[in-house]
């Protein structure tokens, strides 16, 4: 027997926030796999800093992950995280494999973080009108990309 959850939202607006929802859900849980990825082989004289921030980062992509997912769910949207889901979904750039340099990481961490705050933004705006419940998870998501971006960017400072 099916579990199905019925949503107050009308039929488009549902599709317009249904698919904010899946494609934020795709990039957070690429984006806890990327930076889990850069955790475990940077190197480099900030190793230290990196591996601590990229743990940072992974905690808020799992934290929004489930929230985004939930609300989903909550809408009777049936979330999909599956692996292949997300790589063929994902808008992100894929890592190499292997040691990272920290000046490396660093890039690719500013341009998977920038690459999802103009999802997010533009997430934002779909859902803006249609579901402020929705939007509001999108405004605190942006909030957080946007202070991991500005401390990485830090780290290009000097």
């Amino acid at each position: 027997m099916a579990y199905e959850t019925q949503s107050t939202l009308p039929d488009q607006d549902l599709k317009t926030v249904g698919e904010a929802l899946q494609g934020a859900l795709l990039d957070l849980v690429d984006l806890s796999l990327v930076a889990k990825q850069l955790h475990w082989n940077v190197h480099g004289p900030r190793f230290r800093t990196l591996h601590f921030q990229l743990d940072e980062v992974v905690d808020t992509a799992r934290a929004y992950s489930d929230t985004v997912a939930e609300r989903a769910a909550a809408l009777g949207i049936p979330p999909d995280g599956r692996a292949p889901s997300v790589t063929n979904g994902s808008t992100l750039e894929r890592v190499a494999p292997g040691p990272q340099r920290d000046t490396e990481v660093v890039r690719v961490m500013l341009a998977a973080l920038a690459t999802l705050v103009g999802a997010s933004r533009e997430r934002m705006a779909s859902v803006s009108g249609v579901d402020p419940v929705t939007e509001d998870v999108f405004i605190r998501l942006t909030a957080d990309l946007e202070k991991h971006r500005w401390m990485f960017a830090a780290e290009n400072s000097g």
